[in-house]
């Protein structure tokens, strides 16, 4: 395995196993840098894992890579996409405008792609969910802002193929679709277990922990959903991880113990905090939490990152109410109170 680069989104082509290419794509006003597509070499054809966002400088950068690897883009023939973000799915629809290239989606993203491809507010959703935890000022702030679903919005069209559970062949390769919903209610991985690699998308990155259900029409419970997927994807033999982000990791399983411990720490910090408040919304106890691993205070996150820990600390919060650690009540704003202990017999 090859991933050399000192920094990794670092123009590739950086070959991670034998007829398998890691291309790192660049991406406009995104802290992440670059996203993650990787080349599966089939004689003369390429199979795309994931996309990249529909921007000239990713075309550019995809097209060079592939022609280091002797290809050029129209011997793609597949892209298969882990789930519908704008990073990972937009430029495979227009390349598949130019080229006619196959996409195929989780079968979970029906719902988001036919809500983006109505042109819904690009956070009407997340707005919504702003408004029941209790932050109506930043609700209404996002609403000010740029409500398009996306400044290239026709990205968004249906897939050629909605991808189940089950297996898919790329050359003489078996990859193994497993849906992982969560970081989206679509998002599904490709094992290749034979070769013993995981394509993992956002559902397992090595440095970062991935947002969890942001997306137009999310799950009522994203959180046990990701829970239940990493749990899922821990059942597999013990894999290389390919990210959508970062580099390349030689263990899943050690990931996911991280993350599940990540989760399980944000939990009980959850609860803590409701129970220090005595009752809060969502807001008031994400403003009493540390976000990002620097442990910032959510007053010094800008206002796209002070949306996604509210909605985050609402997906543990919802947890903890599944679980019983927490009751919830209220109508249009929903508050929070440590379940009383159950009287002694």
């Amino acid at each position: 395995m090859n991933d050399a680069p000192a920094d990794w989104s670092d123009p590739g082509p950086v070959t991670v196993a034998p007829g398998v290419h890691r291309i790192p794509l660049p991406m406009p006003q995104d802290g992440l840098r670059a996203v993650n597509v990787y080349a599966i070499e089939d004689g003369e054809h390429i199979t795309l894992i994931d996309g990249g966002w529909a921007v000239p400088t990713a075309r550019a950068e995809l097209e060079k890579a592939l022609d280091q690897l002797g290809y050029a883009l129209p011997d793609v023939t597949r892209f298969l996409v882990t789930h519908a973000h704008r990073d990972h799915y937009t430029l495979a629809v227009l390349l598949r405008r130019e080229f006619g290239t196959a996409i195929g989606l989780g079968a979970g993203e029906r719902p988001a792609i036919a809500a983006l491809t109505a042109a819904v507010n690009r956070y009407g959703a997340q707005v919504t969910l702003l408004r029941q935890a209790g932050a109506g000022g930043l609700a209404d702030l996002i609403s000010r802002g740029d409500s398009r679903v996306d400044p290239m919005p026709e990205g968004w069209e249906e897939p050629d193929e909605w991808l189940g559970a089950g297996l898919l062949r790329v050359g003489d390769r078996a990859l193994r679709v497993l849906p992982t919903p969560g970081h989206t209610r679509g998002h599904i991985v490709f094992a290749d277990e034979a070769a013993g690699l995981l394509f993992s998308g956002d559902h397992v990155l090595p440095h970062i922990t991935p947002s969890i259900g942001f997306e137009p029409v999310p799950s009522d419970g994203p959180l046990s959903d990701y829970l239940d997927s990493l749990a899922l994807v821990r059942t597999l033999p013990d894999l290389v991880l390919l990210p959508a982000h970062g580099s390349v990791a030689a263990s899943t399983h050690a990931r996911i113990g991280e993350l599940v411990a990540h989760h399980d720490a944000r939990l009980a910090e959850t609860g803590q905090a409701v129970a220090r408040l005595g009752s809060a919304t969502a807001a008031q106890v994400a403003d009493v939490m540390g976000w990002t691993r620097r442990r910032r205070a959510f007053r010094d996150l800008d206002a796209f990152n002070q949306m996604l820990a509210v909605t985050e600390t609402v997906a543990h919060l919802k947890l903890l109410v599944a679980s019983g650690v927490l009751t919830a009540a209220g109508g249009d704003v929903v508050t929070y109170r440590p379940r009383p202990a159950a009287p002694r017999r």
